[in-house]
């Protein structure tokens, strides 16, 4: 390990642009895609519910009645979580299904983000139903960046998943890469609860 001197002047100036809505991605194979937009939900959530602003989680590939820790956690604090899916797609018996849950989700996501009711959407794992092709029968990736494009100025939208299009990642204001070091999954030690639920 290298010792450093800790910096003892500021490395950066002061932006002064306006404050408006951000489009941020969390991507990459490593672990944290999720939590993160998490952490943002609740920083967000601890900042503006006392103005009546609010936040929303969708998850795409989560089911409704999912019951893993963050759905406990948000629902006794009050930010609505909502599975739109019906689990991984390994798992699906009928992915003509799946696809047409994904198409469905996008749109309660789309009402919400263009109402310009919520602070802050979080759309996890969103980047597999657009990966997938899911939601070309209406408009794919092009109407995706439309909406998020055209929303509300003070809408902030976090995105995770693997694999995120490039027109998501040249649209979004901070896009930050995951990136896989080591998983205790490759050694051969199952997910744990609490941790990966």
């Amino acid at each position: 390990m290298q010792i450093e001197t800790p910096p003892q002047h500021k490395p950066y100036e002061k932006p002064e642009g306006e404050r408006r809505g951000l489009l941020i991605v969390n991507t990459g194979d490593g672990k944290g895609k999720s939590t993160a937009a998490f952490g943002l939900a609740l920083r967000a959530f601890g900042r503006t519910h006392v103005h009546g602003k609010q936040v929303k989680i969708f998850q795409f590939m989560k089911v409704p009645t999912a019951r893993f820790g963050e759905h406990r956690m948000f629902e006794q604090i009050g930010i609505p979580i909502e599975g739109l899916g019906d689990g991984f797609s390994w798992k699906s018996q009928d992915l003509e299904h799946s696809a047409q849950l994904a198409r469905d989700g996008w749109q309660k996501a789309k009402a919400a983000i263009q109402s310009g009711d919520y602070f802050m959407v979080v759309l996890d794992e969103f980047t597999y139903p657009l990966i997938y092709g899911w939601l070309e029968p209406i408009g794919g990736i092009e109407a995706v960046v439309q909406t998020l494009f055209d929303r509300p100025r003070d809408v902030h939208v976090v995105i995770t998943g693997r694999r995120c299009p490039p027109e998501l990642i040249e649209l979004a204001d901070t896009v930050t890469e995951m990136r896989k070091i080591k998983h205790a999954f490759n050694i051969g030690i199952p997910a744990q609860r609490g941790i990966e639920d």
